[in-house]
């Protein structure tokens, strides 16, 4: 969650939002995210809306949290109003939620399906440090509901994690994603950083024969990005380490989709690689598809029927608009068509499953078919009508969806 809110028309105090966006409401995939702004230490990498204890100043409690989410679960349904809408997917990320109680944890679970309800099968998921869950608190999460675990381990080196300000050691996320598959958890994702300053091709090709040797059924994998404001984008502003470069970058990418293909995973979104469709995570691909979801927490983004809402940053202030009694939203924009098919045609574009050819502007066939004479876009999907990127065209996907709405 962006530490960094855009501009926007202000929000009403109640929430209440246009018609246009509860039209066909309950039609759409339906899910909620919920924010927990809270880190024992700030990674040097990290732009998020994240606040140490040192950083949380006056007003704003992590031991109160869970009744203030619930409080902005339940303004989600008087604002959503009566519309049967069953949650088919939640999502608890940070910040690390697992900083709270795991009983905390499944009150607002409950207040979401006491609620809305949750749709038979939903997907639940939290994300989790390695180092803030033990055997009990796993136990804790799969009796609350919850089937899905996400662990950030970014790298298998020692110094690679020191360069990320991660405190965790080098094996603890293999061993976590162990201790949650004993306790019952059908689903476990582990998140990988690459291109670090100071890794080596080996490094990640170590990293990745860790992740791999865990027995995820999901593997999430980011090239790094330097963040202006961050502890990393002024060391390296310092001179103290190398700028990422992207054709390193490009050359572990395609390491890790050669490692993680031949271990039985495969790419479903630019970034994600799991064993089944089972595996995929439902909850991220509600976003990429334009589904609707809630969210709700200090700086948390929602989306509901073209209609995009972001609340106050800090935790004091997101308390006490909920506190009385008002939205702790701080700003919204109502999509145009325009943007709504761009939009789509970003996120689609990084699926496995493509995007449609009748899609497309007129304007940028040209673009299409240069693409697909480049190598960037597979030819039998695109005789079926779909566009759908090569190894290479996920390496240039930002590019191309430049160049075909422009």
């Amino acid at each position: 969650m962006p530490s960094t809110l855009p501009d926007g028309e202000a929000a009403p105090q109640s929430g209440e939002l246009p018609e246009s966006a509860l039209r066909g409401l309950g039609e759409r995939p339906f899910g909620f995210y919920v924010h927990v702004p809270f880190c024992v230490t700030r990674c040097g990498y990290c732009d998020f809306n994240t606040y140490t204890a040192a950083e949380l100043g006056p007003g704003a409690s992590q031991r109160d949290y869970a009744d203030t989410a619930i409080e902005e679960v339940r303004l989600a349904r008087r604002v959503l109003g009566d519309v049967d809408l069953p949650v088919e997917t939640v999502f608890f990320g940070g910040g690390t939620p697992t900083l709270l109680r795991a009983a905390d944890l499944s009150r607002i679970l409950r207040a979401v399906d006491t609620e809305f309800g949750l749709r038979p099968g939903a997907e639940v998921t939290t994300e989790a440090n390695p180092e803030s869950v033990d055997p009990a608190y796993l136990d804790g999460l799969l009796e609350a509901g919850f089937n899905r675990v996400s662990f950030g381990m970014q790298s298998a080196r020692e110094h690679v994690l020191k360069v990320l300000d991660r405190r965790h050691t080098p094996g603890r996320a293999a061993q976590a994603v162990q201790e949650a598959k004993k306790a019952g958890f059908g689903h476990v994702n582990l998140d990988l950083i690459y291109s670090t300053p100071g890794e080596s091709d080996d490094d990640w090709r170590a990293t990745l024969d860790a992740a791999i040797a865990a027995e995820p059924d999901h593997v999430s994998a980011y090239s790094l990005i330097v963040e202006e404001g961050t502890r990393l984008a002024a060391r390296i502003r310092r001179g103290e380490l190398p700028m990422p470069d992207d054709d390193v970058a490009a050359d572990r990418y395609q390491i890790a989709d050669s490692m993680l293909e031949a271990a039985g995973f495969r790419w479903y979104e630019v970034s994600n690689w799991a064993t089944s469709d089972e595996a995929r995570c439902r909850h991220n691909l509600l976003y990429w598809t334009g589904g609707d979801w809630w969210a709700a927490g200090p700086g948390a983004h929602s989306h509901v029927g073209g209609t995009r809402w972001w609340n106050v940053k800090h935790p004091a202030a997101y308390a006490q608009r909920l506190a009385a009694g008002t939205s702790p939203a701080h700003a919204r924009e109502v999509l145009p068509a325009e943007d709504r098919d761009v939009e789509r045609l970003m996120l689609e574009l990084r699926l496995a499953s493509g995007y449609p050819l009748a899609g497309v502007a007129p304007g940028a066939r040209s673009a299409v078919a240069a693409a697909l004479g480049n190598g960037l876009l597979e030819t039998e999907p695109f005789k079926a009508g779909r566009m759908v990127l090569t190894l290479k065209g996920r390496l240039l996907a930002d590019a191309l969806v430049r160049d075909l709405v422009m």
